[in-house]
């Protein structure tokens, strides 16, 4: 599922705490939710008029709406959607139940993997549908368009079934030199071939429709309906007309020698394919990848320093360093390979067939051959090293552009290492690559927090309603090899390896020392400090941060620690104990992306929040949004009515500070303020 989509999700539930939760599990996988919840058919029919769901999840333990009544009310409103049961327990009964009534999945509230596979899947089935539904209208106008091309092109086109004439063009009857297209219905298209290239054309005709290899052009005599004869060029494709699959037959006139045309697709230069057929022939080998055919590989060939080559030697001399070049590749190619011109000095090869080891193998041979070759140019000979680029071909890059892209993306990284390397993207390889990654960035998160590789900025939260002292979020940063480095890379990195317990311990204990020196000077400093759910669950840290505090003996400085609304949903209890022992300490707690839930506010009846940090989606673009304005306008309300203090984050121009201000905004926070800056 790509990340970037938000799925709308409509709860029919009783409990509002469990819908809550699968919202958590979703958002903490990765998933943006935009969640509506109802309990009967007024709020199912609202639901459907301003959220629009594309996930309908259904506990059939309701009491007031039956699956047959939301199945009716979904129905109604035209919209393809996905129906999912809610269950706690996989009953046979009940699922084969939901199953008739018309859901797609069943998922189980209990087991949290399982939940997200199913709706994971049947989210990517539902955006299947739809994309199914905009290429079935594509294909209907494509189809419209080229019948009347069909109609309008000066070659002469049929279509065949079961070796029947089906459809002709008004080219094909003038060739043929008939004039309606009934004079030809149910005419044999053999009838149209000399008798001497009758059995060639048979055998093709015979061939299964749709077969991956047809001819690409078939050279015979063809008959007129007066009996006279003409020599054609016969070219096949697999179609389908009127929904059956058929076979389009192309008829052109022979006006040039076979020879010449295979010419006419030679680069002079070189001998190899020109630059147009050779990215029909890696058309072709894509094609072939798609259809399941393994061992391809396109590779990009340079020969390096190019430029200060030409310049020594002269403009007039590069064909024949380029001719020699050429010589060197052709001499390594197998029957079935394919190399050809992309460029002006980049040569494209598509090697056919072949083992990962053997395509290695076969570069290796071709930059020991440019190597240790002399080339003649003019009275000059030199020698010349070679990059290559390239990328194995599969069914996950069965595209041309695709691997194109990244053959040449391989080529420029291998140029970029110094020249004379070789890079080969494999597709295939990405989750091994991932895992070296991983384990690359682990090393150097350890050596980080083992060497104070890390670092802290903060950014200022402005008070709107002239609170005394400075407020400041802390932000985590670690040095890495090309400069900063996001928490966003590395923290999933260190959670799943265990270690964000030890930097939170880390940046608390470089927070409190901050403050201690702030401290001297007299500063009342409140630092707002991200804190990790390892850490919530640590019941060691309450009493190290005792003791960390107790030495500082802090008089001005405060600290807040924050953690998401998401995340406390689902870890309500431990959030619970961890705030009340904090508070004990002095220290005050901060939930963030507050309103992001069903309802929010209940959350602050069992977690003791001294600040809600409202969540960022409605900063975007808030002036242009009034639904948003009176969201935060009704969250700093019902904020204030509980003696809690709000903050905007991300606000990133002055039109949108104003109007937080109206809304009764208490902090706001944003780039815009002022950018992070280090501690």
């Amino acid at each position: 599922m790509k990340k970037d989509l938000v799925i709308k999700i409509l709860f029919i539930e009783n409990s509002l705490e469990e819908a809550e939760q699968i919202i958590s599990l979703l958002r903490n996988s990765g998933i943006a939710v935009r969640p509506a919840r109802a309990t009967n058919a007024e709020q199912v029919q609202a639901a459907l008029d301003e959220l629009g769901p594309d996930i309908v999840m259904f506990d059939p333990a309701i009491t007031t709406l039956s699956q047959r009544e939301v199945v009716k009310l979904m129905d109604a409103y035209g919209r393809d959607y996905a129906l999912l049961g809610l269950v706690d327990s996989m009953d046979n009964q009940l699922v084969a139940d939901l199953f008739v009534g018309g859901a797609r999945g069943v998922a189980a509230r209990t087991h949290p993997k399982q939940l997200t596979a199913v709706l994971q899947r049947e989210f990517d089935s539902l955006q299947a549908r739809r994309q199914l539904r905009r290429l079935e209208a594509s294909l209907r106008e494509s189809e419209r368009r080229c019948d009347a091309l069909l109609d309008s092109s000066t070659d002469a086109i049929a279509y065949v079934h079961e070796g029947m004439h089906v459809r002709a063009n008004r080219a094909y009857l003038e060739t043929f030199g008939y004039d309606e297209f009934d004079d030809l219905l149910g005419m044999p298209v053999l009838d149209m071939i000399d008798s001497t290239h009758a059995d060639e054309f048979k055998a093709i005709l015979r061939g299964p429709q749709g077969q991956e290899k047809l001819p690409n052009q078939l050279s015979l005599r063809a008959r007129r309906a007066d009996a006279s004869h003409f020599d054609a060029t016969v070219e096949f494709a697999p179609a389908t007309f009127e929904g059956e699959p058929c076979l389009q037959i192309v008829f052109r006139r022979q006006l040039v020698d076979p020879a010449t045309l295979a010419q006419l697709q030679r680069d002079p230069v070189t001998g190899l394919f020109n630059r147009a057929h050779t990215l029909e022939r890696i058309d072709t080998a894509v094609a072939a990848a798609a259809n399941g055919k393994k061992g391809q590989a396109l590779l990009l060939i340079e020969p390096d320093n190019w430029s200060s080559i030409v310049a020594s030697i002269g403009l007039g001399k590069a064909d024949e360093l380029i001719a020699g070049f050429a010589d060197r590749i052709r001499i390594l190619l197998g029957t079935t390979d394919v190399a050809g011109m992309l460029a002006e000095h980049t040569f494209g090869v598509v090697l056919d067939s072949r083992q990962d080891e053997a395509i290695r193998e076969w570069i290796s041979k071709l930059q020991h051959s440019v190597s240790n070759e002399i080339f003649d140019a003019g009275s000059r000979s030199i020698t010349v090293n070679t990059s290559i680029g390239g990328s194995l071909l599969g069914e996950k890059n069965a595209n041309t552009d695709l691997l194109l892209n990244q053959a040449s993306q391989a080529l420029r990284n291998a140029q970029s290492q110094g020249g004379g390397k070789v890079e080969l993207h494999d597709p295939a390889a990405r989750e091994k690559a991932d895992e070296e990654r991983e384990h690359y960035w682990l090393g150097l998160l350890k050596d980080a927090l083992a060497n104070d590789g890390l670092m802290l900025y903060h950014q200022q939260a402005i008070s709107l309603q002239d609170a005394d002292g400075d407020f400041s979020e802390i932000l985590l940063r670690m040095n890495g090899p090309q400069g900063e480095v996001l928490p966003g890379f590395f923290m999933p990195i260190a959670e799943k390896h265990g270690l964000n317990g030890d930097i939170d311990r880390w940046v608390l204990k470089q927070t409190i020392k901050t403050l201690r020196e702030r401290d001297k000077h007299g500063q009342s400093t409140t630092f707002f400090v991200k804190l990790t759910a390892a850490s919530l669950q640590d019941e060691h840290l309450l009493p190290w941060l005792g003791e960390q505090l107790a030495a500082a003996n802090l008089k001005h400085g405060r600290i807040v620690l924050e953690m998401t609304e998401s995340k406390v949903m689902t870890l309500l209890r431990p959030t619970q104990e961890f705030v009340n022992g904090w508070k004990k300490l002095g220290g005050k707690f901060a939930l963030e992306q507050f309103g992001s839930g069903l309802n929010s506010f209940q959350l602050l009846n069992h977690v003791d929040a001294d600040y809600v940090k409202i969540d960022r989606s409605y900063m975007a673009e808030l002036p242009r949004h009034p639904e948003n304005q009176k969201k935060v306008t009704e969250i700093c309300q019902q904020a204030r009515e509980l003696n809690r203090q709000t903050i905007a984050e991300w606000v990133e121009d002055a039109t949108s500070t104003s109007l937080l201000f109206a809304c009764g905004v208490d902090f706001v926070q944003g780039n815009f303020l002022q950018p992070p800056q280090r501690l």
